[in-house]
């Protein structure tokens, strides 16, 4: 389905529109989902999927300078999942078929929305695929709270249900960025149950692929020792330092640098990745398009990393 912010920017990379009805022929999708009903600070993150796209539009002939190819011939873009705005229960009741049709016919890409709808995706994945998920996740949150504020799911419980429910597999689960205030039995949930954590702190002045040599070449083995099960990658845009990306609802100060998340996209290519989602992008706080242009260059060149692996 299309929604009104998707009609009036385009697709991402101006890709061919299709209706998930179309059957139209194309290895990767893109699709947004336009919910924020579980933030925790400031809304906005429904409109995301708009700015992404819109942002896109600047990636010209869409031709990576690092992987030499374009998504272009190969994409399409399926616009906004048609989702009540009611419950986050329902939102997610309703994202499941449409998912699932999608993940039938494509390699996609999720543009979010809030992080709870990782959450559904993760089980879908996870039903297709017949087994849990190794993870990469950027985010200046750990997302392992047990509740949200009284409510027992939310965007910062995702990671606690997505272990819960054995939805990923915890030794090949990586968060990357990671430096908000919390108490530490959240704080360190993952890396408790055999994951690793890389904290903005640890990461501050690794910006090269060699500097961050380190941190890929532990996810590259610890994925190989476990038989490289399925890589999914979740990209909370505030992994970014707010002099990145100003627009989203919880800016966390001394993030990443845009540079260290591509250069992690880049060398991490060739892993056996499945899909991804961009989430948290409020364009309403953003300044000059910053955030958006992260996240549109985010999902780029995931696409291109994933288009030269198979040429």
């Amino acid at each position: 389905m299309t929604s009104f912010a998707y009609l009036s920017t385009g697709g991402f990379l101006k890709a061919p529109a299709a209706e998930l009805s179309d059957g139209r022929r194309a290895h990767y999708a893109v699709a947004g989902v336009a919910w924020d009903g579980s933030v925790t600070n400031r809304p906005g993150a429904r409109f995301g999927p708009g700015a992404i796209r819109q942002a896109s539009h600047m990636l010209c002939d869409g031709i990576h300078p690092l992987f030499d190819v374009s998504p272009l011939g190969h994409l399409i873009d399926v616009g906004d999942l048609a989702l009540p705005n009611t419950s986050i229960e329902r939102m997610r009741q309703a994202m499941a078929p449409l998912v699932d049709s999608l993940l039938a016919q494509h390699h996609m890409v999720w543009l979010g929305g809030d992080h709870s709808i990782t959450l559904p995706l993760l089980r879908a994945y996870k039903a297709r695929l017949g087994q849990p998920l190794a993870v990469l996740h950027f985010d200046a949150h750990c997302d392992t709270w047990t509740d949200h504020f009284g409510e027992p799911s939310g965007h910062g419980t995702w990671v606690h249900e997505a272990f819960e429910e054995g939805l990923v597999l915890p030794q090949c689960f990586t968060q990357i960025g990671i430096r908000s205030a919390g108490e530490r039995c959240a704080r360190e949930y993952v890396s408790d149950r055999g994951g690793v954590i890389h904290t903005a702190r640890e990461l501050r002045g690794l910006e090269s692929p060699s500097q961050l040599k380190p941190v890929t070449e532990g996810i590259r083995q610890r994925l190989v020792a476990h038989g490289n099960p399925p890589l999914y990658l979740t990209i909370d845009i505030d992994c970014l330092d707010p002099a990145f990306a100003p627009g989203t609802g919880t800016p966390e100060p001394g993030g990443m640098s845009t540079n260290q998340v591509l250069s992690v996209i880049e060398e991490l290519a060739d892993l056996p990745f499945i899909g991804m989602d961009c989430v948290e992008v409020a364009p309403a706080y953003d300044h000059a398009e910053l955030t958006s242009n992260a996240a549109a260059n985010f999902v780029w060149t995931y696409l291109c990393g994933q288009l030269a692996k198979r040429a």
